[in-house]
């Protein structure tokens, strides 16, 4: 399941929640089972990947370190293919009753983002990583879509703020997979995939992934500034050290002694960015409520 990758599902559900609250909306019983279908999602595709990784043989030619190259469960032997691949299923079926359930106490135009999620789930290892820039179906599937559904879910509706709000959690989302992805350059090309440090070279695809960094507070500031988010989400830019942690280690790329660190850097910027967005809408409505009771 790749347990220490999973905090970011619950992030990802306290963001959208703390956005809908911001906006006068909030049901906790919502909150907890979209947010347990946001979790199964994330291990449903975690665990398929698994198993389409072994089937390849990329688990067995990869490089491994503590961010990339799989939980190494299955060339270990601690789970077989069959059970690796129903427990992927497993997972995944578990998340249309949720779907169902929401689609119908909240509304169809949940549907397109189920659907969407859905396809990253399912053909992200076998199809979406043979074409080229397949890091969008992480951005959107694990980044926007959960920001987006759950304010939803506990809205109705959708709006210019929640898109707006969700833009650094695609773009987060894409990055934290983007540099994983550097290491196994040598086995993913083996095994016919595309990604763009395969694609671009990668030089190139460090240059990008910094810019697409730089983007992640571009993003906030502009949002703040066009009244889009509130003034206090500007805690987010506190990541930006970490950030250029990350962008001068993504340069050294095929020296692991200061790669590794980067991504370690870059999991923490995608975690605690978020968290932080969080949080700054959550200050933002208690200090509207206290405006409110003076």
């Amino acid at each position: 399941m790749r347990a220490p990758f999973l905090p970011l599902s619950v992030i990802l559900a306290f963001l959208g929640a703390a956005i809908a609250w911001y906006d006068g909306f909030f049901h906790p019983g919502y909150v907890i089972l979209a947010g347990i279908g946001i979790l199964l999602g994330h291990i449903s595709v975690d665990v398929l990947s698994e198993y389409f990784d072994f089937k390849s043989g990329i688990d067995k030619n990869t490089e491994r370190t503590p961010f990339s190259g799989g939980s190494g469960v299955l060339p270990q032997g601690l789970l077989n293919e069959k059970q690796a691949l129903w427990l992927g299923i497993v997972t995944f079926v578990l998340l249309i009753p949720i779907g169902i359930y929401f689609i119908f106490s909240t509304g169809w135009l949940l549907l397109p983002l189920l659907v969407v999620a859905a396809l990253c789930i399912v053909f992200y290892s076998p199809v979406i990583l043979k074409n080229i820039w397949p890091e969008w179906a992480p951005g959107a599937g694990i980044g926007a879509i959960p920001v987006l559904g759950m304010y939803f879910v506990m809205t109705g509706e959708y709006n210019l703020n929640v898109i707006v709000a969700s833009i650094p959690s695609f773009i987060l989302v894409h990055n934290l997979l983007f540099l994983n992805e550097f290491p196994d350059v040598k086995a993913d090309t083996a095994a016919g995939r595309k990604t763009t440090p395969i694609t671009w070279g990668k030089k190139k695809a460090a240059v990008f992934y910094s810019i697409m960094t730089i983007l992640v507070y571009i993003a906030i500031v502009a949002g703040v500034l066009t009244g889009q988010m509130p003034v206090l989400t500007l805690i987010g830019l506190l990541t930006l050290p970490m950030a250029v942690k990350a962008i001068r280690g993504a340069m050294f790329f095929d020296d692991m002694t200061r790669f590794i660190p980067a991504m370690g850097a870059n999991v923490q910027v995608v975690l605690f960015t978020q968290l932080l967005l969080g949080i700054g809408y959550v200050l933002s409505k208690i200090f509207e409520i206290g405006l409110l009771w003076q």
